[in-house]
């Protein structure tokens, strides 16, 4: 059965930063960081998403954390086929990212961005402390042979990385495609990532538990706020979660830990200290429901130290 990590996906998210979460004394970057491992064993980070991260801010990442504590890590919007601003890339590369680019006619400005990212992860690789890249595709990518072309691109300039896969796109999970989806990721070696969302909703995600690869699986819970899909980052993700909300996931959780080898859970609904508290309170459930032995506790923490960044 898994060993199931439970955590949040932001430890730098303003409204956890300014909610009073993190004690007095330790709200620097280092602080947040060495109270969180301190709390729990996974995070994702989320800010290489929005630019491209540093091989120094990886290694500080590792100096600040114990041993056993693990990174998921976003990929670049670029890399998604996100929309991205000239300005998120390093300054020589901005020229390339004009309105006419795209990767069809010139991928040589991906090949260039994955280059750099994951030179800049190279630390956590090595430390032993990357859990999976997290490859977040738009709700534009739609199913189809395209989109599958797409994905194999992706894949084959992360060969050898751990790659986990979100879609935005409800249909990739439908009933009628559910099992095709689950073949191609178990093609790539990807890593199939749950979601929780409103239902009902034009954009819900459909609450599946896929498997596609026996090392890991993900879920992560964005809340379920009416406005999931529209609106503003804080519309879409604010929601309290209910202690009747998260049991009603036990089961699921219960399958893919007999099917998995580690599985992540992350709260993403950053409302406040929303996020840390559904952690905590998934974790307290996980432990009531008979599986306490594959809920990992957080590990040591490490000495202190280390500049500010």
């Amino acid at each position: 059965m898994a060993e199931i990590l439970v955590g949040t996906c932001s430890w730098t998210d303003r409204a956890l930063v300014t909610s009073g979460w993190y004690p007095r004394g330790r709200r620097d970057a280092e602080g947040r960081l060495r109270y969180y491992a301190e709390q729990f064993p996974v995070v994702e980070a989320d800010s290489a998403y929005y630019a491209l991260p540093s091989a120094r801010t990886s290694r500080l990442w590792v100096e600040r954390t114990p041993d056993g504590f693990v990174f998921d890590v976003k990929a670049f919007s670029l890399l998604t086929g996100h929309p991205t601003r000239s300005a998120a890339l390093p300054a020589d590369l901005r020229p390339a990212l004009t309105r006419r680019w795209s990767a069809e006619a010139d991928p040589g400005l991906l090949d260039e961005v994955w280059a750099r990212y994951a030179e800049a992860l190279e630390p956590l690789r090595q430390a032993g402390r990357l859990g999976t890249l997290l490859f977040q595709f738009p709700p534009s990518l739609a199913p189809g042979a395209e989109a599958e072309a797409f994905l194999r691109r992706c894949r084959e300039r992360a060969r050898g990385w751990p790659f986990a896969v979100e879609f935005r796109h409800p249909g990739w999970w439908r009933d009628d495609r559910e099992a095709s989806t689950v073949a191609l990721l178990a093609d790539l070696d990807a890593v199939a990532v749950a979601v929780d969302t409103a239902q009902g909703l034009p954009t819900s995600m459909p609450p599946v538990a896929p498997v596609a690869a026996r090392r890991l699986d993900v879920v992560r819970f964005h809340g379920r706020s009416p406005h999931w899909g529209t609106g503003t980052k804080e519309d879409r993700f604010r929601h309290e979660y209910t202690e009747r909300e998260l049991t009603e996931w036990l089961p699921a959780v219960r399958s893919l830990a007999e099917r998995t080898d580690r599985l992540h859970l992350l709260f993403n609904n950053c409302c406040a200290d929303a996020a840390v508290r559904a952690a905590g309170m998934m974790r307290g459930l996980l432990v009531s429901a008979a599986l306490p032995h594959q809920v990992r506790r957080a590990p040591a923490a490490v000495g202190g130290g280390g500049a500010g960044s």
